[in-house]
């Protein structure tokens, strides 16, 4: 097994991303149970709907074009969801996306940690040339965390995607280059510095 198709444990200050697994099922329900209705992400795992969202999640990680993760807090409760996706290794592409966090940790550090730790991991052992990240053009909380984080718009796909309530999604298309990673980490270190404590 490659580093492309092993998922590592990412362990930082105040949040662990580890592999996703179906004994997370019960805890990803309850997390995202209050505080997220009108949310923009594609689909937030619930119990109506998560069986199949797993199921779709592990069929693209056996094909290699996923790396998901099952996102904790400082305590080691379940906090959210993310992954690698859309993933090239011959091309030495990645996206970051499907993140979705119980409300309880949004506005905190642990987003910022959790980005540091994917994008390092994407970029130092992954050796990506490029990171993309994607957000609904009208999810302005999501745009300006992806914009603070270094990340620069490479534009908008304009009618991109039908979404679960039959509206059409406009996304739009940030990216990090390999020669930005540098730049990209200075910034997210100085942020982590400057807030630590804020994740709990």
């Amino acid at each position: 097994m490659t580093t492309w198709r092993t998922t590592p444990t990412l362990v930082g200050r105040c949040v662990t991303l580890r592999p996703l697994d179906r004994s997370d099922r019960d805890a990803i329900v309850a997390a995202f149970a209050t505080g997220l209705e009108g949310v923009f992400a594609t689909i937030v795992p619930d119990e109506a709907n998560i069986d199949g969202w797993y199921d779709r999640i592990t069929a693209e990680r056996a094909a290699g074009r996923a790396m998901p993760f099952t996102v904790l807090d400082a305590d080691g409760a379940v906090a959210g969801v993310t992954r690698f996706m859309r993933m090239s290794e011959a091309n030495r592409r990645v996206e970051i996306g499907g993140t979705v966090y119980a409300a309880r940790v949004q506005r905190t550090g642990l987003n910022t940690e959790a980005k540091r730790l994917l994008l390092g991991h994407a970029f130092d052992m992954l050796g990506c040339q490029c990171v993309q990240l994607r957000t609904n053009w009208f999810n302005r909380p999501s745009r300006t965390a992806i914009e603070r984080l270094g990340a620069r718009m490479d534009g908008v796909l304009r009618g991109h995607m039908r979404l679960a309530d039959g509206t059409v999604r406009d996304t739009v298309v940030y990216s990090i280059l390999a020669h930005e990673w540098p730049g990209v980490r200075l910034n997210l270190d100085t942020q982590l510095a400057r807030h630590a404590g804020d994740a709990r």
